[in-house]
């Protein structure tokens, strides 16, 4: 068995036909809706601080208990006691939020003074990929998509 790589992940993300249907026929009526990630913490307003500087200047929305990241896609926090300060393995799970002008997120990711795992390159294809490390230690990769339409 291969281990996937971010490139593998990229060509499988698109999976839609121009008529909304699969490429395995499904149509998607039936299908799933969202996605959300909740990142437990032992100090969980300090991590939701973090996010929120880090994403809603790139479009996120804070709502109540999670930050909404694009349509169905949420990030979450919990406060728990049964997790280490810092993340064991940090490339266990990656969370990947797709930008649609990745040098604009560079910028306001280093006036923030991120630490970058995988500094913004472009791998081909028209695809960007980085890879920045939250306070606790978890991946978040930047990813911008080839054709990406750039807001005015």
């Amino acid at each position: 068995m291969t281990t996937p790589t971010n490139d593998d992940t990229a060509a499988a993300a698109d999976t839609t036909g121009a008529t909304g249907t699969t490429t395995d026929g499904n149509t998607g009526t039936e299908g799933i809706t969202g996605l959300g990630v909740v990142i437990g913490s032992t100090d969980s307003a300090a991590l939701i601080a973090w996010y929120r500087a880090a994403l809603e200047p790139l479009g996120a929305r804070w709502a109540e208990h999670l930050l909404i990241v694009g349509p169905g896609a949420i990030i979450g926090f919990d406060e728990r006691d049964d997790v280490a300060d810092k993340a064991a393995e940090p490339g266990r799970q990656l969370i990947n939020l797709t930008v649609r002008d990745i040098r604009a997120a560079e910028k306001h990711l280093n006036s923030l003074g991120v630490t970058w795992v995988r500094p913004v390159e472009e791998v081909g294809g028209g695809w960007f990929f980085s890879t920045i490390v939250d306070p606790v230690g978890n991946y978040l990769q930047i990813l911008q998509g080839p054709g990406t339409p750039r807001t005015p």
